[in-house]
């Protein structure tokens, strides 16, 4: 049995090894940093809040997950033992918010040690408008948003069960390293691998997708005219610059409950919805009824699953080709069976996905893509799960870019805490998309999404000519 520093060692998983593989192409390893807050409208006891996360960590096998280098310069991973941290409190109060916000965006940018060092940082916070709570930094590989989300939620339910009388302990997390035995034994030639492969390599086998530009075919048509063939379907979507900035646009609480009705209505989860409105925008800017999207999955089915922490998400695209004369609510019918196939296979290797596409299908050049865009919904939300014993205390939460984005384009689609209404969140290279063409996109993926919800026998083509 191999071990290090007296902990047994293990590989790394297939979703741990997709971020390694972007890596290389970006100039600095902060774009696998995940920066948060998390701020509640009272004053906390800082003692205590110190000693809930010093528990939560305790708790969570992945928050102590270490990694390193064989002499091969292969990466490998272990779980060290829980040890008493000094937990860092910053007092922001004296600033203005916009000089908060600055210094935690900045956090944010400082890549981790990667070799036998934490991959998380934590600071107690207190802001200029009163709220106080937690800034919380984590790479990538340990970490994604559901299992940050289920983290958070852990350390406040050990707070209020000190705190406040009644409020119950928290049920244990589960255990990272079980989980990960599970991943480790279906990626050593499973039954149900060969099973994903042969779905996956089918989907890809029944023809090559084509290129959809955010505002036309211009850049499948440059692509064409670079190598001189007329019939090439994928274009550069990303630029020669991963600079990022993040833009969010804000949806109020009602026009979301509208789109949530719907979704409840006709049985569909809210991501349906989003990639019909998203290809539906696609399909009106460039006139092809063909348009893939990569979808982000977040692989936590069971509740090991979603309280194991790590990263577990992979993300595949999704083609649809919808004539015009579809019917709004068929397509978004045909997402959901297409979603719900595509999730029992979801264990699949994304890398060997887009290895076998290529294969299949060989371009001129490295870089040229299909996909225009990335999407992830994430429905998790600390106001369903966590902040119930606190009643009627506001709170807020805060996702800070990392400045780095290694695609052109991703969408991440998020419950805001205060209202329950949709943040849409674009991370994107400076270079590839302006600000000006995301208020563009947006714009219509909302008049698309209410024209749909509020007249599902609506043909594609009609919703077309309507916006």
């Amino acid at each position: 049995m191999r071990t290090r520093k007296g902990h047994k060692v293990y590989p790394l998983t297939v979703a741990q090894k997709f971020h390694l593989y972007y890596l290389p192409f970006c100039p600095t390893a902060a774009v696998l940093n995940i920066g948060t807050s998390l701020t509640i409208e009272v004053e906390l006891d800082w003692d205590l809040l110190a000693k809930s996360i010093n528990k939560a960590i305790v708790r969570s096998e992945a928050m102590r997950v270490r990694l390193a280098k064989d002499k091969e310069g292969n990466w490998y991973q272990y779980v060290v033992d829980p040890e008493e941290q000094k937990i860092e409190f910053v007092d922001f109060s004296g600033g203005t918010m916009e000089e908060a916000e600055a210094q935690m965006q900045k956090w944010t940018t400082v890549p981790f040690k990667m070799q036998d060092a934490p991959l998380i940082r934590i600071v107690m916070i207190r802001m200029p408008d009163g709220f106080c709570g937690v800034y919380f930094l984590a790479h990538h590989m340990i970490v994604d948003a559901q299992s940050l989300i289920a983290f958070l939620k852990d350390v406040i339910e050990l707070y209020c069960h000190e705190k406040y009388e009644g409020v119950p302990y928290p049920k244990d997390m589960a255990s990272y390293i079980e989980q990960l035995q599970k991943d480790l034994a279906y990626e050593a030639g499973s039954k149900a691998r060969q099973r994903d492969i042969d779905f996956f390599q089918k989907e890809i086998e029944k023809g090559e997708p084509i290129y959809n530009g955010i505002h036309g075919t211009d850049k499948l048509e440059a692509a064409r005219k670079m190598f001189g063939n007329p019939n090439l379907r994928t274009a550069f979507n990303a630029s020669d610059d991963t600079k990022s900035a993040l833009d969010i646009f804000h949806l109020e609480e009602e026009p979301t409950r509208r789109l949530m009705d719907f979704c409840e209505k006709y049985h569909v989860s809210l991501a349906c919805l989003l990639l019909m409105g998203l290809r539906t925008y696609f399909q009106k800017m460039n006139g092809f009824e063909d348009v893939s999207i990569n979808n982000a999955i977040a692989r936590r089915a069971t509740l090991k699953e979603k309280k194991s922490g790590g990263t577990r998400i992979h993300s595949f695209p999704i083609r649809t080709v919808f004539p015009e004369d579809m019917k709004f609510i068929d397509g978004v019918y045909a997402i959901r069976d297409k979603q719900n196939e595509i999730f029992r296979h979801a264990n699949y290797d994304p890398t060997a996905y887009f290895a076998y596409r290529s294969k299949l299908y060989p371009q001129p050049h490295a870089g040229l893509t299909y996909e225009p865009i990335s999407l992830t919904y994430q429905p998790m939300t600390l106001q369903e799960n966590g902040l119930t014993q606190l009643g009627d205390i506001r709170y807020k939460t805060k996702w800070y870019p990392n400045g780095i984005c290694p695609q052109g384009m991703y969408l991440t689609v998020m419950h805001r805490p205060e209202d329950n209404g949709l943040d849409f969140n674009f991370e994107h290279q400076v270079k590839a998309v302006s600000r000006e063409e995301l208020e563009y996109l947006y714009y219509y993926l909302c008049r698309i999404m209410f024209k749909g919800a509020e007249n599902p026998d609506l043909t594609i083509g009609e919703i077309i000519k309507l916006v």
